[in-house]
């Protein structure tokens, strides 16, 4: 086997070869569907976004001979270690050919980057964080992904924990199928019914355009929502406008819905067709006429909830099953046949019961994995001149070039 190497991108040359890896890597495979070609840029840093307001990002491609053999992002993420009080390192963009060296070689590189910062212990993936495309796909690798959703050869999870990563948290997909819809509103109904009598719940159509007067509202639910949920780092407002006005064109007021308690914002849904076969056939390519297929929505039937949120304070009531239920109409006029809830994580009991009793079915898990610990940023003292940190708890002085496995 031919020597690993692996190089910081810089030129405008290696930045083309980085976003464009993938479409060799899974040429061959039914299942993977391009993302928007027009977005990649922007998330890995290469045009200006709204993370790098918060973060760093450095890509490294692995070459073997004049091949490029993988690609992986070094990510800082100021806004969590300030949340969590932590000097953690992130990873995420990693593809990478059948061959645990190259893979190895890219944990590598991102760990020595992100010990040049005083980060130390290494998560991921994540694309480039929580609030965007989270996780390794770990089963659920025999039908494609949903649109937002990561996919990934089964090979990645073993070489991740060959290397030393161990799981740190899991995030579910449920599947429900219309023709099993008489038994899950059988199930749910009077659960849903019985919320119904006791909040009096106005539902409407939400306003999520760029100037909208429902986005500060949204963003807030959204926020105190997930509010100590695993992981979880407050969505900044201008990364939420990003998004909005990144989606705008695939976006339907009837498929974003908010709940409204005694006049008060209590909860909202926001659900999309799956775009992924459209996506796929248009290679990812919006313009000059790719988005147009995608607003005509032709033979699209399944469809996704992305994102439903609830005020903490009615999380055990059962709101969020009111809102489903009244997205459901809206999907079937579509013509759905199918309807994903992901992702949902491993510690959102109450979300997960719901699913189960529904009778909907587990389809993927998404997994983020930890490498090491990280440092309490108190304990973190850089050393003038030198890339290096001092552990006061510990005692023990910490190099930039990380200790090895």
């Amino acid at each position: 086997m031919r020597n690993v190497r692996v190089q910081p991108v810089v030129s405008w040359r290696d930045r083309r070869r980085f976003i464009h890896f993938p479409w060799s890597l899974y040429r061959d495979d039914p299942n993977w569907v391009p993302p928007i070609r027009s977005t990649q840029p922007r998330l890995f840093g290469y045009r200006p976004h709204p993370f790098r307001a918060q973060g760093e990002i450095q890509t490294f491609l692995a070459w073997q001979g004049r091949e490029v053999v993988g690609r992986i992002a070094a990510i800082l993420n100021h806004a969590h270690n300030h949340t969590y009080g932590e000097r953690r390192g992130f990873f995420g963009f990693f593809e990478a050919i059948e061959d645990r060296a190259v893979a190895h070689a890219l944990f590598d590189a991102a760990r020595e980057w992100l010990g040049e910062r005083e980060a130390f212990g290494l998560r991921g993936p994540v694309n480039p964080s929580m609030n965007y495309v989270s996780g390794l796909l770990i089963d659920g690798h025999q039908t494609p992904p949903t649109f937002t959703l990561p996919y990934n050869p089964p090979y990645y999870g073993e070489f991740l924990e060959d290397y030393g990563f161990r799981k740190a948290h899991d995030m579910l997909a449920f599947i429900g199928y219309k023709h099993e819809l008489p038994r899950y509103q059988q199930n749910l109904d009077p659960i849903v019914d019985g919320v119904v009598d006791r909040w009096r719940p106005v539902i409407r159509p939400m306003d999520m355009t760029a100037g909208g007067a429902d986005l500060d509202v949204f963003l807030d639910l959204f926020n105190r929502s997930f509010e100590g949920m695993w992981g979880f780092v407050p969505l900044a407002r201008d990364e939420l406008l990003d998004l909005v006005g990144s989606l705008h064109y695939l976006t339907s007021p009837e498929f974003a819905l908010m709940a409204e308690v005694e006049g008060k914002p209590a909860g909202a849904v926001i659900g999309l067709p799956d775009y992924n076969p459209l996506i796929k056939k248009i290679d990812g390519r919006l313009f000059p006429f790719g988005f147009l297929r995608l607003l005509r929505r032709r033979g699209l039937d399944r469809f996704c909830v992305v994102s439903l949120t609830v005020a903490p304070e009615y999380q055990r009531w059962g709101l969020g099953l009111v809102l489903l239920r009244s997205l459901l109409p809206r999907g079937l006029k579509m013509g759905l046949r199918e309807a994903e809830f992901s992702w949902i994580s491993e510690t959102n009991t109450l979300a997960i019961r719901g699913m189960r009793k529904a009778g909907l079915h587990h389809s993927k898990t998404y997994r983020i994995y930890d490498f090491g610990e990280a440092m309490p940023i108190d304990d973190a003292v850089p050393v003038s001149g030198s890339a290096t940190a001092h552990n006061g708890a510990a005692g023990k002085r910490v190099t930039g070039r990380l200790l090895p496995r």
